[in-house]
C-alpha cells in the first residue's frame, strides 16, 4: 500500500557531501513525519534526523551542524543533505515515514521503512 524509495547513497571521501532522497508513494492520506535512521555493522539502528510535516526537526548530536533534513510536502519526499562526512558516518541509511494510509473509507496509522541505501565514507 505504501512504498518508500531511497536514492543518493554511495562512496565519498572524508569531508565530502551526499544528498539522500526518499519518495513515499501509495495510498497515503497524510504524512505526520519522515526521518532517516542509520545502522553501521555491529551497531543498533539509530535516529539521524526527523522532520514533521509542519517543519519541526530533530537531529542526532553527532550530525548537528553537518546534516540538514528537509521535506517536500507536495512530492511526499524527504531529503538529507550530508556535508563534512566522516568515516564514522558509514552505514546503511534507512528512510522512515509515520503516516496515515487510506483504506477504503477509513484511514489507519502506519509506520513504514525503505529498503536502505549504503553510505560509505572512505579515502
Amino acid at each position: 500500500q505504501v512504498q518508500l524509495v531511497e536514492s543518493g547513497g554511495g562512496l565519498v571521501q572524508p569531508g565530502g557531501s551526499l544528498r539522500l532522497s526518499c519518495a513515499a508513494s501509495g495510498s497515503i492520506a497524510s504524512i505526520n513525519a519522515m526521518g532517516w535512521y542509520r545502522q553501521a555493522p555491529g551497531k543498533q539502528r539509530e535516529l539521524v534526523a526527523r522532520i514533521t510535516i509542519g517543519g519541526s526537526t530533530n537531529y542526532a548530536d553527532s550530525v548537528k551542524g553537518r546534516f540538514t533534513i528537509s521535506i517536500d510536502n507536495g512530492k511526499n519526499t524527504v531529503y538529507l543533505q550530508m556535508n563534512s562526512l566522516e568515516p564514522e558516518d558509514t552505514a546503511v541509511y534507512y528512510c522512515n515515514a509515520d503516516l496515515w494510509v487510506a483504506a477504503g473509507a477509513l484511514v489507519r496509522k502506519g509506520d513504514y521503512w525503505g529498503q536502505g541505501t549504503q553510505v560509505t565514507v572512505s579515502s
